[in-house]
C-alpha cells in the first residue's frame, strides 16, 4: 500500500485505524476479532483505559530525560519488577531482541569468551546477538557471517547436559518456543539446564518475551515449571502496547554490569515506565491468571473438534493448532473472509495470541469463525 515502506514484511492488505479490547477497526470501518494481541504486545487489549490514561498524565508531566538521571516510573518499576520476580536488578530496554542482547553481553561478561548453549527451534530476536542465538537458517545464512560462541543443540536433556561445562557462560532458552510453533519443552529438559548451570556455574536464563506478562497463565511462565533462571528478558506486553523491553537479574549476576558497559537513549523513559505499571496493574491479578488458564483450556478443547486439525498444543492463552492444509492460507481466508486474526508460524501450525482480557464469548468466537475455513 505504500512505495516508501521497505519489503521486508509481507503485510496484508488492510489498514488498521481503531483498536478497543479484543476488537480491531479497519479504514473501512470493519470490526475483526483479534486472536493475535500484536503478536503478544496487546495482552492488556487495545487502547485499555487504565493503560491510556496513565500514558496520558505521564505524557503531560515529563517524557524524556535520558539515562543521565532518574526519573520516578522508571525506578518504580525496577523495584517492582525485581520484587514480582526474580529478586535482583533490572536494565531497560526498548525490545525484546534488545533485552537479549544486554543479557547476552552479561553472561559474557560475568565469564568471559564463554560460550552460550541456546535450543535448536529457539528464536531471539534478529540484531545481530540475537539472531546469532536463534538456530535458524533460513534467518541466518543470508547475514553471515554471525558472531561466534554459541553452541546449538537438540532439545533433549542429555545433548544439553553434555554441551554445557566449565567453559559455558549461559544456557539461554524460550520456556516455550513461540515462534516456531508453541512448543513446550519437556520438564526434564528445562531441569537439566538447571542442573547443567549449577554443576558449571554457567548462567540460566529464561526469555520470556513472549511468555512473560500473563500469556501462560502465570506473570512469568518460570512460576509454573519447577525451575527458577538466573535472569530473564521480558518485552512485548510489558508496555500496555508501547516498545519497551527489560533484562531482570536474580541477586547472582545483579552487579555483573558496570557504568559504561552498556545503554540506551530511551529505554526507561518515564512515559513507557507508566504504561508499564498500568499494564502489570491489569495482569498482574490473580482472578485474571486463573481466567487466563480457564479459557486456554476451553479455546484447546473446541480447536480439538474442529475438522482438518491434527494437533493442539499451549499453556494458557498461548495456543498453537497443527492443520492439514496450508496455515498461511487458512490465515489469509480468515482475516479477509471472517475478520479474525491469527497468525502461521509454519507451513501447518496456526497461532493464537488474544488479549488476556476476553472471555467465554470471544474465544467461541473466533472458533466459529475459524470453522468454515476448515469444513
Amino acid at each position: 500500500m505504500s512505495t516508501a515502506l521497505m519489503n521486508n514484511y509481507a503485510r496484508f492488505p488492510v489498514e488498521f485505524e481503531r483498536g478497543e479490547g479484543a476488537t480491531l477497526w479497519d479504514a473501512d470501518g470493519n470490526a475483526y476479532l483479534d486472536f493475535l494481541a500484536g503478536i503478544s504486545v496487546c495482552n492488556t487489549g487495545h487502547c485499555h483505559p487504565h493503560v491510556v490514561a496513565a500514558i496520558e498524565r505521564q505524557a503531560r508531566a515529563l517524557m524524556h530525560v535520558s539515562n543521565l538521571y532518574y526519573n520516578r516510573p522508571m525506578v518504580a518499576l525496577a523495584e517492582r519488577l525485581a520484587a514480582r520476580s526474580l529478586g535482583g536488578r533490572v536494565y531497560f530496554a526498548n525490545s525484546g531482541a534488545e533485552a537479549n542482547e544486554a543479557a547476552l553481553k552479561l553472561v559474557r561478561k560475568a565469564r568471559p569468551r564463554g560460550e552460550i548453549v541456546v535450543l535448536h527451534g529457539g528464536f531471539h530476536g534478529r540484531t545481530y546477538g540475537a539472531l546469532s542465538a536463534t538456530f535458524q537458517e533460513s534467518k541466518q545464512a543470508p547475514f553471515a557471517p554471525l558472531v561466534p560462541g554459541f553452541v546449538p543443540v537438540p532439545r533433549a536433556p542429555a545433548a544439553l547436559d553434555a554441551a554445557v561445562h566449565e567453559g559455558t557462560a549461559a544456557v539461554l532458552l524460550e520456556p516455550i518456543q513461540g515462534e516456531t510453533g508453541v512448543t513446550l519443552l519437556p520438564d526434564e529438559l528445562l531441569q537439566a539446564a538447571r542442573a547443567a548451570c549449577d554443576r558449571t556455574g554457567a548462567a540460566l536464563v529464561f526469555d520470556e518475551v513472549q511468555t512473560g506478562m500473563g500469556r501462560t497463565g502465570t506473570l512469568w511462565a518460570y512460576e509454573a515449571l519447577g525451575v527458577r533462571p538466573d535472569a530473564i528478558t521480558v518485552a512485548k506486553a510489558l508496555g500496555g502496547g508501547l516498545p519497551i523491553g527489560a533484562l531482570i537479574t536474580g541477586e547472582r549476576l545483579a552487579d555483573v554490569l558496570a557504568p559504561g558497559d552498556h545503554g540506551s537513549t530511551f529505554a526507561g523513559g518515564p512515559v513507557i515506565a507508566a504504561a508499564a505499571h498500568a499494564a502489570l496493574d491489569v495482569l498482574d491479578d490473580p482472578e485474571l491468571l486463573a481466567r487466563v488458564r480457564e479459557l486456554g483450556t476451553r479455546l484447546q478443547e473446541a480447536l480439538r473438534d474442529l475438522p482438518g486439525v491434527v494437533a493442539v498444543r499451549g499453556r494458557g492463552l498461548m495456543v498453537a493448532a497443527d492443520v492439514d492444509r496450508s496455515a498461511p492460507d487458512v490465515v489469509r481466508r480468515a482475516l479477509l473472509e471472517q475478520r479474525l486474526v491469527i497468525n502461521a508460524t509454519g507451513p501447518q501450525t496456526l497461532r493464537f495470541l488474544p488479549p488476556l482480557i476476553i472471555d467465554e464469548t470471544h474465544v467461541d468466537d473466533a472458533v466459529g469463525r475459524l470453522a468454515p475455513l476448515l469444513a
